[in-house]
Protein backbone atom coordinates (compact mmCIF):
# COMPACT_ATOMS: atom_id res chain seq x y z
CA UNK A 1 0.00 0.00 0.00
CA UNK A 2 1.35 3.46 -1.31
CA UNK A 3 1.24 5.73 1.78
CA UNK A 4 3.36 8.39 0.98
CA UNK A 5 5.05 10.03 -2.16
CA UNK A 6 8.16 11.88 -2.76
CA UNK A 7 8.37 14.48 -5.11
CA UNK A 8 11.64 16.07 -6.82
CA UNK A 9 11.03 19.61 -7.17
CA UNK A 10 13.19 21.15 -10.12
CA UNK A 11 11.66 20.36 -13.37
CA UNK A 12 8.88 17.80 -11.83
CA UNK A 13 6.95 20.41 -10.21
CA UNK A 14 8.22 23.85 -10.78
CA UNK A 15 9.44 24.54 -14.38
CA UNK A 16 13.19 25.55 -13.64
CA UNK A 17 14.55 25.16 -17.57
CA UNK A 18 11.65 27.55 -18.33
CA UNK A 19 12.56 29.71 -15.47
CA UNK A 20 16.27 29.95 -16.63
CA UNK A 21 15.56 30.32 -20.25
CA UNK A 22 13.02 32.92 -19.50
CA UNK A 23 15.97 34.88 -17.12
CA UNK A 24 18.82 34.41 -20.28
CA UNK A 25 16.40 35.54 -22.91
CA UNK A 26 15.31 38.79 -20.93
CA UNK A 27 19.30 39.74 -19.97
CA UNK A 28 20.82 38.62 -23.48
CA UNK A 29 18.26 40.84 -25.44
CA UNK A 30 20.00 43.82 -23.19
CA UNK A 31 23.32 43.00 -25.17
CA UNK A 32 21.15 42.53 -28.01
CA UNK A 33 19.63 46.14 -27.25
CA UNK A 34 22.73 47.49 -27.09
CA UNK A 35 25.12 45.91 -29.30
CA UNK A 36 22.69 44.06 -31.38
CA UNK A 37 24.13 40.59 -31.32
CA UNK A 38 22.37 37.47 -31.19
CA UNK A 39 20.35 36.77 -27.46
CA UNK A 40 20.66 33.06 -28.77
CA UNK A 41 24.10 32.93 -29.80
CA UNK A 42 25.10 35.07 -26.37
CA UNK A 43 23.11 32.82 -24.48
CA UNK A 44 25.09 29.47 -25.68
CA UNK A 45 28.24 31.22 -25.14
CA UNK A 46 27.26 32.11 -21.68
CA UNK A 47 25.92 28.73 -20.58
CA UNK A 48 29.63 27.29 -22.32
CA UNK A 49 31.52 30.06 -20.50
CA UNK A 50 29.98 29.49 -16.89
CA UNK A 51 30.22 25.49 -17.34
CA UNK A 52 33.41 25.40 -17.94
CA UNK A 53 34.34 28.01 -15.45
CA UNK A 54 32.31 26.34 -12.73
CA UNK A 55 34.09 22.83 -13.58
CA UNK A 56 37.62 24.54 -12.94
CA UNK A 57 37.08 25.71 -8.75
CA UNK A 58 37.68 24.13 -5.61
CA UNK A 59 34.09 23.38 -5.16
CA UNK A 60 32.98 21.61 -8.25
CA UNK A 61 32.79 18.22 -6.66
CA UNK A 62 31.24 19.44 -3.63
CA UNK A 63 28.36 20.76 -5.97
CA UNK A 64 28.06 17.69 -8.18
CA UNK A 65 27.51 15.63 -5.32
CA UNK A 66 25.11 17.87 -3.71
CA UNK A 67 23.09 18.82 -7.28
CA UNK A 68 24.14 22.40 -7.46
CA UNK A 69 24.04 23.04 -12.02
CA UNK A 70 26.56 25.86 -13.35
CA UNK A 71 23.25 27.74 -14.26
CA UNK A 72 22.31 28.15 -10.45
CA UNK A 73 25.59 29.33 -9.92
CA UNK A 74 24.34 32.21 -12.07
CA UNK A 75 21.55 33.29 -9.60
CA UNK A 76 22.03 31.56 -6.29
CA UNK A 77 23.49 33.34 -3.02
CA UNK A 78 24.44 30.43 -1.28
CA UNK A 79 24.22 31.64 2.55
CA UNK A 80 24.40 28.28 3.93
CA UNK A 81 26.54 27.76 6.91
CA UNK A 82 29.01 24.98 5.67
CA UNK A 83 32.27 25.49 4.36
CA UNK A 84 31.73 24.81 0.95
CA UNK A 85 28.64 27.11 0.59
CA UNK A 86 31.03 30.00 2.47
CA UNK A 87 33.68 29.30 -0.39
CA UNK A 88 30.86 29.36 -3.23
CA UNK A 89 29.37 32.91 -1.87
CA UNK A 90 32.90 33.82 -2.06
CA UNK A 91 33.29 32.73 -5.60
CA UNK A 92 30.12 33.38 -7.17
CA UNK A 93 29.65 37.14 -7.52
CA UNK A 94 33.56 37.35 -10.04
CA UNK A 95 31.93 33.84 -11.56
CA UNK A 96 29.16 35.59 -12.64
CA UNK A 97 30.96 38.44 -14.15
CA UNK A 98 33.49 36.20 -16.24
CA UNK A 99 31.23 33.92 -17.10
CA UNK A 100 29.08 37.10 -19.10
CA UNK A 101 32.14 38.57 -19.46
CA UNK A 102 33.66 35.88 -21.49
CA UNK A 103 30.30 35.09 -23.25
CA UNK A 104 30.09 38.61 -24.65
CA UNK A 105 34.19 38.08 -25.56
CA UNK A 106 32.91 35.06 -27.41
CA UNK A 107 31.16 37.14 -29.79
CA UNK A 108 33.47 40.00 -30.23
CA UNK A 109 32.80 42.09 -27.32
CA UNK A 110 35.20 43.96 -25.07
CA UNK A 111 33.28 45.36 -22.18
CA UNK A 112 34.08 44.18 -18.73
CA UNK A 113 31.49 47.01 -17.03
CA UNK A 114 28.58 45.43 -19.52
CA UNK A 115 29.16 42.01 -18.38
CA UNK A 116 29.48 42.79 -14.55
CA UNK A 117 25.86 44.51 -15.35
CA UNK A 118 24.34 41.50 -17.59
CA UNK A 119 25.73 39.55 -14.24
CA UNK A 120 23.62 41.48 -11.99
CA UNK A 121 20.44 41.60 -14.32
CA UNK A 122 20.41 37.89 -14.71
CA UNK A 123 19.15 36.78 -11.17
CA UNK A 124 16.89 39.22 -11.10
CA UNK A 125 15.48 37.82 -14.31
CA UNK A 126 15.46 34.21 -12.14
CA UNK A 127 13.47 35.49 -9.71
CA UNK A 128 10.91 37.43 -11.62
CA UNK A 129 9.81 34.65 -13.53
CA UNK A 130 9.20 31.68 -11.82
CA UNK A 131 7.31 28.64 -13.24
CA UNK A 132 4.93 25.88 -12.05
CA UNK A 133 3.50 23.03 -14.56
CA UNK A 134 0.18 23.98 -15.41
CA UNK A 135 -1.12 20.55 -12.95
CA UNK A 136 1.40 20.65 -10.46
CA UNK A 137 -1.26 22.57 -7.78
CA UNK A 138 -4.17 20.68 -8.94
CA UNK A 139 -2.48 17.45 -8.51
CA UNK A 140 -0.91 18.39 -5.09
CA UNK A 141 -3.92 19.11 -3.83
CA UNK A 142 -5.74 16.19 -4.91
CA UNK A 143 -2.69 13.75 -3.43
CA UNK A 144 -2.90 15.92 -0.39
CA UNK A 145 -6.05 14.05 0.48
CA UNK A 146 -5.18 10.46 0.39
CA UNK A 147 -1.16 10.72 0.83
CA UNK A 148 1.93 11.85 3.33
CA UNK A 149 3.33 14.23 0.52
CA UNK A 150 7.56 14.75 1.19
CA UNK A 151 9.72 16.83 -1.04
CA UNK A 152 13.15 15.90 -2.11
CA UNK A 153 15.47 18.41 -3.79
CA UNK A 154 18.85 18.80 -4.36
CA UNK A 155 20.74 21.74 -4.28
CA UNK A 156 21.80 24.69 -2.10
CA UNK A 157 19.05 25.09 1.52
CA UNK A 158 19.20 28.70 0.76
CA UNK A 159 18.93 28.63 -2.99
CA UNK A 160 15.68 26.05 -2.84
CA UNK A 161 14.45 27.40 -0.35
CA UNK A 162 14.64 30.91 -2.46
CA UNK A 163 12.89 28.96 -5.11
CA UNK A 164 9.86 27.94 -2.92
CA UNK A 165 9.50 31.30 -1.12
CA UNK A 166 9.29 32.55 -4.81
CA UNK A 167 6.49 29.89 -5.32
CA UNK A 168 5.04 30.28 -1.81
CA UNK A 169 1.77 27.69 -2.71
CA UNK A 170 3.85 25.11 -2.96
CA UNK A 171 5.18 24.35 0.64
CA UNK A 172 1.70 24.30 1.98
CA UNK A 173 1.08 20.78 0.51
CA UNK A 174 4.09 18.98 2.08
CA UNK A 175 4.28 17.26 5.21
CA UNK A 176 8.19 16.98 4.69
CA UNK A 177 11.11 19.11 2.69
CA UNK A 178 14.63 17.52 2.54
CA UNK A 179 17.24 19.60 0.72
CA UNK A 180 20.78 17.91 -0.33
CA UNK A 181 22.71 20.64 0.78
CA UNK A 182 21.09 20.16 4.58
CA UNK A 183 21.78 16.46 4.51
CA UNK A 184 24.81 16.83 3.38
CA UNK A 185 24.42 13.56 0.37
CA UNK A 186 22.28 14.51 -3.03
CA UNK A 187 20.64 12.08 -4.94
CA UNK A 188 21.52 9.39 -6.50
CA UNK A 189 23.49 8.54 -3.18
CA UNK A 190 20.99 6.11 -1.57
CA UNK A 191 21.66 7.25 1.58
CA UNK A 192 19.20 10.37 1.53
CA UNK A 193 16.51 8.09 -0.08
CA UNK A 194 16.68 6.18 2.83
CA UNK A 195 16.98 9.31 5.30
CA UNK A 196 13.63 10.57 3.57
CA UNK A 197 11.87 7.29 4.35
CA UNK A 198 13.16 7.58 8.19
CA UNK A 199 11.82 11.06 8.33
CA UNK A 200 8.21 10.52 6.59
CA UNK A 201 8.42 6.77 9.21
CA UNK A 202 7.20 4.69 6.15
CA UNK A 203 9.03 1.44 4.55
CA UNK A 204 10.20 1.55 0.91
CA UNK A 205 7.44 -0.37 0.24
CA UNK A 206 5.02 2.45 1.31
CA UNK A 207 6.51 5.39 -0.63
CA UNK A 208 6.87 6.03 -4.13
CA UNK A 209 9.53 8.44 -5.81
CA UNK A 210 8.73 10.68 -8.52
CA UNK A 211 11.01 12.41 -10.59
CA UNK A 212 12.10 14.02 -13.93
CA UNK A 213 15.72 12.85 -13.62
CA UNK A 214 16.70 9.33 -14.50
CA UNK A 215 20.42 9.34 -12.83
CA UNK A 216 19.35 11.13 -9.44
CA UNK A 217 15.52 10.79 -8.76
CA UNK A 218 15.40 7.43 -10.34
CA UNK A 219 18.74 5.60 -10.12
CA UNK A 220 18.82 6.67 -6.46
CA UNK A 221 15.18 5.32 -5.76
CA UNK A 222 16.35 2.38 -7.38
CA UNK A 223 19.48 1.23 -5.65
CA UNK A 224 17.34 1.20 -2.23
CA UNK A 225 14.82 -1.02 -3.58
CA UNK A 226 11.52 1.64 -3.75
CA UNK A 227 9.22 2.11 -6.72
CA UNK A 228 9.56 5.06 -8.60
CA UNK A 229 7.43 6.74 -11.65
CA UNK A 230 10.05 8.97 -14.02
CA UNK A 231 7.88 11.93 -15.23
CA UNK A 232 9.49 12.34 -19.14
CA UNK A 233 7.43 15.69 -20.71
CA UNK A 234 10.41 15.85 -23.29
CA UNK A 235 9.92 12.23 -24.75
CA UNK A 236 13.55 11.66 -23.52
CA UNK A 237 15.47 8.74 -24.48
CA UNK A 238 15.86 6.09 -21.25
CA UNK A 239 19.50 5.34 -20.58
CA UNK A 240 20.72 2.49 -18.92
CA UNK A 241 18.52 3.19 -15.71
CA UNK A 242 14.75 1.57 -15.59
CA UNK A 243 11.90 3.52 -13.94
CA UNK A 244 9.35 1.08 -12.37
CA UNK A 245 6.62 3.72 -14.51
CA UNK A 246 7.24 6.56 -16.84
CA UNK A 247 4.27 9.07 -17.63
CA UNK A 248 4.20 12.18 -19.75
CA UNK A 249 1.88 14.64 -17.28
CA UNK A 250 1.67 14.22 -13.43
CA UNK A 251 -2.18 13.83 -13.77
CA UNK A 252 -1.15 10.38 -15.11
CA UNK A 253 -0.33 9.77 -11.01
CA UNK A 254 -4.04 8.99 -9.99
CA UNK A 255 -4.94 5.63 -12.03
CA UNK A 256 -1.44 4.41 -11.33
CA UNK A 257 -1.63 4.97 -7.54
CA UNK A 258 -4.98 3.55 -7.55
CA UNK A 259 -3.92 0.27 -9.76
CA UNK A 260 -1.02 0.31 -7.21
CA UNK A 261 -2.89 0.70 -4.27
CA UNK A 262 -5.22 -2.46 -5.28
CA UNK A 263 -2.66 -5.08 -5.99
Amino acid sequence: MITTIIFDLDDTLLWDKKSVQVAFRNTCQLAEQKYGVDPDKLEEAVRTEATKLYQSYSTYEFTKMIGINPFEGLWGNFLDDEDNFRKMKEIVPSYRKVAWTNGLKKLGIEDTSFGEELAERFPLERQKNPFVYEETFSVLERLNNDYQLLLLTNGSPDLQNTKLTITPELTNYFDHIIISGAFGRGKPDPSIFDHALEVANVSKDEAIMVGDNLMTDILGSNRIGMKNVWINRENKQKTEVEPSYEIKHLEELFPLLEKLNKQ
